[in-house]
C-alpha cells in the first residue's frame, strides 16, 4: 500500500515545478516580444526601437516572410503565430498550479508536459529556419527575432530536462518526427513566399520590383492630385507592402507620385531625409504635414488629401 501511494504521488508531481515556473517566465518574455512586434505592425503601438539598428528589423519584419496574410491594408504578421505559441506555452506551464482538478492533476501534468514539449520543439525548429532566412536570404539583423529564437530553443531544452520522462526513447522519436514535419512544411512555405521572381534581380541592385497593374483614369488623376498637393510616399525597395501600395495605383499612376527611397542600399536613396522626417516604417505617407504609416487605401488617400475627382478606383 505504501509503495502504491509513493508511486501515485510521484506521478502526480511529474516533472519539475521550478522548470514550469521558468518556462512560464520565458514564455511571458516571448509574449511581450512577439506581441510588441504584432501590435507595432498593426499600428496599435509606436514604432519599436530595435537594438542593433531599426533598419535591419524593418527589413526582416517587412520582408515577404514577415507576413502570413497581407493586402488591401490588412496584415496578419508572422509574429502573431509566435504570440499564439508563447501564450500556449504560458497556459500549459501554469495549468497544473491552478486550484481545482482533484485527482485529474496527474493527468493534466502529464498532458501539459507533452504539450510543452511538442509546442517548444516546433517553435525551436521553425525559429532556426527563420534565423537561416535572416542570415542567408534577407541578410539583415533583427534583435527581436533572434531573441525569439533563443527563447524557443531554451524552452525546448527545459521541456526535455524538466519533464520527468518515463521513456526518453519515445520522446526522441516523437521529437524527430515533429521536427521533420515542421522542416518540410517550413521549406514549402519559404519557397511559396519566396519573392525571387524575374524582378528580384532588380531587388539585388536596390531597385524596387516593377509595378504590373494598369491604372485607371481615376487612379492617375488621384496620383497627380497627390503630387500637386505635396504628398510624398516614403518607401524601401525591399518592402512588399510598398509594392502592394504601388500596385493599388497601377504603373501609370505610380509614375506621377513623389516616392522617396529610404533604404540605405536603395538606388537613389534619400536616407538622410527619411531620418529627419522620423520615418521608421514602410510605406509611410506625408500628407498635409502629417505622417501616415502603413498601406493606405486609395479612398483614404483621397479623403485625407481633399481629392474631389472621380473615385472609380
Amino acid at each position: 500500500m505504501g509503495i502504491t501511494r509513493l508511486k501515485s504521488r510521484r506521478r502526480q508531481d511529474q516533472g519539475s515545478k521550478w522548470v514550469r515556473v521558468t518556462m512560464a517566465i520565458l514564455a511571458t518574455i516571448g509574449v511581450i516580444d512577439t506581441g510588441s512586434i504584432t501590435f507595432s505592425r498593426w499600428g496599435w503601438i509606436s514604432t519599436l526601437s530595435c537594438p542593433g539598428g531599426t533598419e535591419g528589423c524593418d527589413k526582416v519584419l517587412n520582408s515577404a516572410w514577415g507576413t502570413l496574410i497581407g493586402g488591401n491594408g490588412f496584415t496578419i504578421p508572422l509574429s502573431l503565430m509566435g504570440l499564439g505559441s508563447y501564450l500556449a506555452i504560458l497556459l500549459m506551464a501554469i495549468l497544473p498550479f491552478i486550484p481545482g482538478g482533484g485527482d485529474n492533476k496527474s493527468e493534466v501534468a502529464r498532458k501539459t508536459w507533452w504539450g510543452l514539449f511538442f509546442t517548444s520543439c516546433g517553435m525551436a525548429v521553425f525559429s532556426l529556419l527563420l534565423v537561416w532566412l535572416m542570415v542567408f536570404k534577407i541578410e539583415a539583423f533583427c534583435f527581436f527575432c533572434f531573441l525569439s529564437a533563443f527563447l524557443s530553443i531554451t524552452l525546448l531544452a527545459l521541456a526535455v530536462i524538466g519533464g520527468g520522462w518515463d521513456d526518453p526513447g519515445e520522446l526522441i522519436f516523437r521529437g524527430i518526427l515533429l521536427s521533420l514535419a515542421v522542416l518540410l512544411g517550413g521549406f514549402i512555405w519559404v519557397s511559396a513566399v519566396n519573392p525571387e521572381t524575374p524582378t528580384s534581380r532588380a531587388n539585388l541592385e536596390g531597385i524596387p520590383p516593377i509595378v504590373n497593374a494598369k491604372s485607371t483614369l481615376a487612379q492617375i488623376s488621384l496620383a497627380k492630385h497627390l503630387k500637386a498637393t505635396g504628398a510624398v510616399m516614403y518607401s524601401a525597395y525591399w518592402c512588399p507592402h510598398c509594392h502592394d501600395q504601388k500596385e493599388m495605383f497601377g504603373k501609370e499612376a505610380v509614375s506621377e507620385l513623389v516616392i522617396i527611397e529610404c533604404a540605405a542600399d536603395g538606388q537613389n536613396n534619400q536616407r538622410a531625409l527619411c531620418e529627419r522626417k522620423g520615418i521608421s516604417g514602410y510605406p509611410s505617407w506625408e500628407l498635409n504635414g502629417q505622417i501616415e504609416s502603413g498601406v493606405q487605401s486609395l479612398k483614404e488617400l483621397a479623403d485625407i488629401s481633399g481629392y474631389q475627382g472621380k473615385r472609380n478606383f
